[in-house]
């Protein structure tokens, strides 16, 4: 059967299991997108305002399911907007798989309209970087970047779509199905040497992190350190991968680490490290291990051999897939119960904070959300310091998801929540952002009322780029550039995009507000309105600006 390479591309991604797609139209892929109308309900394309947007929606639906995120974008600004939901995946561990449109071949090194090299712009940022160069080629290319994307550490695969390989015609057939591939397993000596290693310790510590974890991954991990009685602590934005209800779980190594946290994993003297890659946020800033060699006995698990030894040289580096490894732990038993009950302690000392100045107490509000959201609740975020909220101030059950950028991407809360949406119509998503945060990709709203996939949004509304100015006023104070907001309706701008909105403007009423947003069958936004001097959740904005005040005269 002839057909030319834009139906042909369409008819492998439906072969592999893709569902669902997110982009911005362009002419340069007007042979992907006519493939696509005889594909609806088998390929669905969710039209989105922006790249950026779309390509965090297909970041985002990539971690949530662990298939890969489709991305569809033009040649050109397409996918350098898009370049940031790349660069979240890559860092998030995401399976994506970014389509962008590509001049002509014929027109190809001229610096033709919008033309770019995909292969030089996106070669770091993503895990494959391809530009598909004969129309009978695309099923190999596109199976390859299908599996690139999902395999090992997974990531981002951005393919390059010349204009003239998507109308070409080709008999080449369509995909089968998609590839069975099954995660590295454990080489028995590897698990009795770290066995052996943990039985060693006095003080161990389970990191846990990543993606490509299985509800079976899970559990299995959660047995084996509840029946070791080993503290878990989870990779920054991470915790959703654990059972926060757990007595073993002690807390998240993120932004803003918790004390206990810094101390747990500076003072543990064996590290079991599975599916981890070690960020700055995780080791605040690479100091709580030393590198390259820790103090702590290291012990790290992951699928891929290039995070093993990638920054810290482990005593013992075990290539395995994180649910394998998980499924053949056999429990340990040590004297560290008091060390892992102290840290318990302080973690669930750790959700009491003082009363918040201004009008909204988020303390509260975070609490009311805790004891009252389904156990199988998604949330997002994008990035400021409104995200303590969801992040240090929720507990993750073993069904509740949490979608947060690792890039630390300003923006990401509202298109996540919009693919959560998509990926789980019936499940309740909430998103939190800052008032800077929303606006970055507040016309979304958009997408959400076209596709139907209205989330309940909370904007946590200071006026202020709050992380900014917090940096700002510890490090020159009483001097403010450029972080002040003058902010819209958010009010008006999301009813006009079919929402339900109000403002809350007292503690008080958020739990009725809330209870109206759970109950519009058209999504939410509430537009809290808070104080910019409750900036953290233990110190306002004016004890840092003293603080740093009363560090510099000292040192005059």
């Amino acid at each position: 059967m002839m057909r030319n390479g834009g139906r042909l591309l369409a008819e492998c991604l439906v072969a592999l299991g893709a569902t669902k797609s997110f982009g911005i139209p362009g002419e340069s892929y007007l042979a992907v997108l006519d493939a696509l109308h005889d594909l609806a309900g088998k390929l669905d394309y969710v039209v989105c305002r922006n790249e950026g947007g779309a390509a965090f929606m297909a970041s985002a639906y990539g971690k949530l399911t662990g298939s890969p995120g489709i991305c569809f974008v033009t040649r050109g600004p397409g996918a350098t907007n898009a370049s940031i939901g790349v660069h979240t995946a890559m860092q998030d561990s995401s399976p994506m798989i970014l389509f962008v449109g590509q001049v002509g071949t014929d027109m190809k090194g001229r610096e033709a309209f919008q033309e770019v090299d995909y292969r030089a712009v996106f070669g770091t940022l993503a895990k494959w970087a391809v530009e598909i160069d004969d129309v009978s080629r695309i099923p190999e290319i596109v199976s390859r970047a299908w599996t690139t994307a999902m395999t090992g550490r997974p990531g981002p695969v951005v393919v390059a779509l010349p204009e003239d390989m998507l109308t070409d015609l080709t008999d080449q057939p369509v995909l089968d199905g998609p590839p069975r591939v099954f995660e590295p397993a454990v080489e028995a000596s590897a698990m009795a040497a770290a066995r052996a290693l943990i039985a060693t310790a006095k003080h161990p510590v389970i990191l846990l992190g990543g993606t490509n974890w299985t509800d079976e991954g899970r559990t299995a991990l959660q047995s084996f350190a509840e029946a070791s009685d080993i503290p878990v602590v989870a990779a920054f934005r991470y915790q959703d991968q654990f059972d926060n209800g757990s007595a073993v779980f002690v807390g998240e190594a993120g932004v803003g680490m918790a004390p206990h946290v810094k101390e747990l994993i500076r003072d543990a003297d064996v590290i079991l490290a599975v599916n981890v890659r070690f960020g700055e946020m995780t080791t605040d800033g690479y100091t709580l291990l030393s590198v390259p060699t820790p103090a702590q006995k290291l012990i790290h698990v992951h699928p891929s051999d290039r995070e093993i030894g990638k920054v810290y040289v482990p005593v013992l580096g075990v290539q395995a897939g994180p649910n394998a490894f998980a499924k053949v732990l056999a429990p340990v038993k040590g004297q560290w119960s008091d060390w892992r009950a102290r840290a318990r302690e302080k973690y669930e000392a750790a959700f009491s904070a003082p009363v918040q100045p201004g009008p909204v107490d988020m303390v509260e509000v975070s609490a009311w959300l805790r004891d009252r959201l389904p156990d199988d609740v998604i949330l997002t975020n994008g990035a400021g310091n409104f995200t303590v909220w969801p992040n240090k101030f929720f507990k993750f059950g073993p069904k509740a998801r949490l979608l947060a950028p690792q890039s630390g991407a300003m923006g990401y809360g509202l298109p996540a929540s919009i693919a959560a949406k998509v990926a789980f119509p019936n499940r309740t998503v909430v998103c939190f952002a800052g008032d800077g945060d929303f606006q970055m990709n507040c016309q979304e709203l958009g997408t959400a009322m076209q596709a139907g996939a209205q989330p309940i949004v909370l904007i946590v509304n200071n006026g202020i780029y709050g992380t900014i100015r917090a940096h700002q006023e510890r490090n020159y104070p009483a001097r403010v550039s450029g972080t002040t907001l003058e902010n819209p309706d958010f009010v008006q701008l999301a009813q006009s995009y079919g929402f339900h909105a109000e403002r809350v403007s007292a503690t008080g009423e958020f739990p009725a507000a809330f209870d109206r947003a759970l109950k519009s069958a058209t999504g939410a936004v509430l537009d809290i309105t808070v104080s910019a001097e409750a900036l953290t959740p233990r110190q306002t904005l004016s004890q840092m600006r003293d603080a740093a005040l009363k560090s510099q005269k000292a040192k005059t």
